[in-house]
């Protein structure tokens, strides 16, 4: 008697491989353990930025992961609301981010902010990039966010982090799957931002344009994943030089 061969359906054989890749990632880490060690070390000091002037000219509000909370970053002055914040010192800023959040936990971090904000800017896509959250439900969580965050300000500026894969914390051939991963989360990001009238700042750059990967040392922090206070103030750059703090004045 013949049995019918059953074949795994082609998303499933995608998990099955990412998986695989997954656990190679972190066999591979796992032959530079001091990278994980520096990344928990630089996650336990950051603290998020936050700004209070006696009477304040706008109000923000920052949500997001690791890359919100500056760490990385000498002080939290050097991170990214905190360069806003010397630069606009009258104006106050609120930072609910958290170091591992992903999409889903951004929306719940939004879900808990009060309404009213000048600006609403969110930091966050790394973690889902590295811990493969699946594109069908990372979606949806982003949507979810720039609705939520369109409740809670006028202005919504959605700013996903840069090529994972350009990260020295990674080495091929898992930094390949890292850079696919990023490539896929701002084409989401972008199209979710035209959909609902946010502002898409673009940090994912190719490899040979990438100012993380030509001034690596210096834009990088000491874990090889986050940002050096240098690298927050080149993404400021890009904040600015993108239009990310148009409309709001001083």
């Amino acid at each position: 008697m013949k049995h019918a061969v059953r074949t795994r359906p082609a998303s499933s054989r995608r998990r099955v491989r990412l998986l695989a890749i997954a656990t190679g990632a972190l066999l591979l880490t796992a032959c530079a353990p001091w990278r994980m060690w520096t990344a928990a070390d630089l996650a336990r000091a950051a603290q998020p930025y936050t700004a209070q002037p006696a009477q304040p000219v706008r109000r923000v509000l920052v949500v997001g992961d690791s890359t919100a909370v500056g760490t990385g970053a000498n002080a939290p002055l050097d991170s990214l609301p905190g360069r806003i914040g010397q630069d606009h010192p009258k104006w106050h800023i609120d930072n609910l981010a958290a170091n591992g959040a992903r999409y889903a936990d951004v929306a719940a971090q939004l879900e808990r902010a009060s309404a009213g904000y000048d600006l609403v800017l969110v930091l966050a896509g790394g973690n889902d990039v590295i811990r493969l959250t699946a594109l069908d439900t990372l979606r949806p969580q982003i949507e979810q966010v720039a609705a939520l965050a369109q409740q809670k300000g006028q202005h919504v500026v959605l700013m996903p982090c840069g090529n994972v894969g350009h990260a020295p914390f990674f080495i091929p051939p898992v930094s390949w799957v890292m850079s696919h991963r990023s490539e896929d989360l701002h084409a989401i990001v972008k199209d979710v931002a035209a959909t609902s009238q946010a502002r898409y700042v673009r940090l994912l750059k190719p490899r040979d344009e990438d100012p993380f990967v030509a001034r690596s040392k210096a834009l990088n922090a000491a874990d090889g994943l986050h940002p050096s206070s240098a690298g927050y103030e080149e993404w400021y750059r890009e904040l600015v030089a993108q239009g990310g703090l148009a409309g709001l004045g001083e």
